[in-house]
Order: C-alpha cells, then structure tokens, then sequence
C-alpha cells in the first residue's frame, strides 16, 4: 500500500491526476489530507442539501423515496450510500440505480463496464480471426482504435506491434 504523499504517514486512499496546461500530475493522499486538500467523497455532499443537489446532477428533482427504502438484501439505505460512498451490495445498484447511475457516469464516464475484461471485449476477441496473410494493415488500425476505445491496452500493444511488423515487411 503506498504512503500518502502529503503526510508520509497514512495509507494513501484517494489518487489525484490533475492536468494545468496540459501537464499532468498524479499523487496519492491519505483520507485526512485528501479532506484538507477539498477532495471529499464524491457522494458526501448529498446528504446536506440533497433536493438541491439531486436537482443539480439531474436537472430536476426526482421523486423523493423515503429514508426507510432499505435494500432488502444488505439492508442499506441511499442517504447512508451518499453519505459514506459505499454501495451496500449488488442489489444496490438496481434499487438505487435512478439515483447512482448519473453519478457514476459523471465519475467514470459510462454506467456499464468497459474495462479489460468487459464481456463485449472477451467476445470481440473470441471473433477475432487469427492472422492470415491477407488480412490487411487497415484491419488491424480498426482492431486496434476498438482495443484503444475499451482501454485493452495489452490488446491495443499486441495489434500495434503487428502492424509496425507488416510496414515494415512491405
């Protein structure tokens, strides 16, 4: 686990990447530093003004639901998972989901999973023909703008390494 970055002394738990004038800087703080530093929970300010906010994020305020709407698996409330940021269980995303779906696309840009071992990309690579002669450097560009565009950076190496190999053999 890495030291934070401001202190040295805590166990780092929030990861900065800020870019000023195109330059990039990343640096890990402790939750007591990322705090004084204004980095708070992304879902900590809910819980204030949370009408306010809800219409803020959604453009108008959805229905209100009671603080008793619990989870019925893992017995979590909304207002505990705005206010700490943790989802309680699985369940949670589907009984919430109106109210955490703009908020996880606003963080991560996309509600569904598009990470390396996203189930389209496993398929995608199932289809995949294996090389042939004739398969062609364009092919390869396309496969490799997908790779790139689901972040399967292994993937996206792979492809960039063969077609710099077929360039370079014409």
């Amino acid at each position: 686990m890495r030291k934070c970055d401001k202190c040295g002394a805590q166990n780092a738990t929030t990861h900065v990447k800020t870019i000023i004038n195109g330059e990039l800087t990343e640096y890990d703080l402790c939750s007591a530093c990322a705090h004084k530093l204004g980095y708070n929970n992304v879902f900590a300010d809910m819980e204030s003004d949370f009408s306010n906010l809800l219409g803020s994020f959604f453009g108008n305020v959805l229905p209100a639901r009671t603080q008793s709407t619990r989870c019925e698996f893992c017995g979590t409330t909304y207002a505990e998972i705005a206010n700490s940021g943790h989802v309680g269980c699985a369940n949670c995303y589907s009984l919430f989901a109106d109210r955490l779906n703009p908020s996880i696309v606003r963080i991560h840009g996309n509600a569904a999973h598009c990470g390396k071992h996203s189930k389209a990309a496993e398929l995608e690579k199932q289809q995949e023909k294996p090389q042939k002669k004739e398969e062609t450097v364009k092919d390869l560009q396309a496969q490799l703008e997908k790779a790139v565009a689901r972040q399967d950076f292994e993937r996206a190496a792979e492809l960039r390494d063969k077609i710099r190999e077929m360039e370079g053999s014409k």
